[in-house]
């Protein structure tokens, strides 16, 4: 599998992807390596191992390079969405990879914003969204300090908007309103729109007439993007 994402390396774009992800001291990423693989052939890659093992995921999720994280990540995200159809359902093997994923979660392996984006919703929400249908777990990540988990338990509310709940992502920004790093912000600001835009947009405004004031800017900005100007004009203000 390593060779077939060496395939597709350029050194170019591993230096504008090292840029990008802020691998330098001090950055999010800081420390981060990337080969220079772009997201389009990593997921011809991961489709063609779609049924690497667990363990073997589990394994790529500790390998330095960003790019070998990644493919592991879609691979399991594949294999998760897999295992839900009627035709190849397997509960067992679904489990196995909320269970991966969440130990390379907390042992800090998904580790920059797009390894969460890509994966937090499927191997935590819609994995607790179709089985125990408890949301304690995320409530747990949302409440950690680390930037990651904290963005794994909010990225994972998606699950529940997609299926018109939109009690988990409310919950979620409103535990964060007080955190201004950009990476939460940004999540919880974006969860809040999907909310309008999915669920109800009154929902969404209910929310916003409560906490505006407490809100950071950034998340105010992404949580109003589709709301009239002299809406928005108005949460800022207050």
């Amino acid at each position: 599998m390593r060779r077939a994402v060496a395939a597709h390396a350029d050194p170019v774009d591993a230096e504008n992807l090292a840029r990008f992800f802020q691998t330098h001291p001090g950055g999010y990423g800081e420390g981060d390596a990337f080969l220079g693989v772009r997201v389009p052939a990593l997921r011809a890659v991961a489709k063609a191992y779609v049924d690497l093992p667990p363990a073997d995921i589990r394994e790529l999720l500790d390998d330095p390079w960003h790019e070998h994280r990644m493919v592991a990540l879609l691979i399991a995200v594949t294999a998760f969405r897999r295992a839900g159809r009627v035709r190849t359902a397997d509960p067992e093997l679904r489990q196995a990879l909320h269970a991966t994923y969440l130990e390379a979660v907390l042992a800090g392996r998904v580790d920059n914003w797009d390894l969460v984006d890509c994966s937090a919703e499927w191997l935590v929400g819609e994995h607790l969204r179709t089985t125990s249908r408890d949301t304690a777990l995320v409530e747990r990540l949302t409440a950690e300090t680390d930037l990651w988990r904290r963005r794994v338990g909010i990225m994972a509310t998606f699950a529940w908007t997609k299926a018109g709940d939109p009690a988990p992502a409310l919950t979620a920004a409103a535990a964060v309103l007080d955190d201004r790093r950009d990476l939460v912000q940004k999540a919880a600001g974006w969860m809040l729109r999907e909310v309008g835009k999915r669920v109800d947009r009154q929902v969404l405004l209910d929310f916003l007439e409560a906490h505006a004031a407490e809100m950071g800017r950034t998340a105010l900005s992404y949580a109003t993007e589709h709301l009239a100007p002299e809406v928005r004009a108005r949460l800022r203000a207050l």
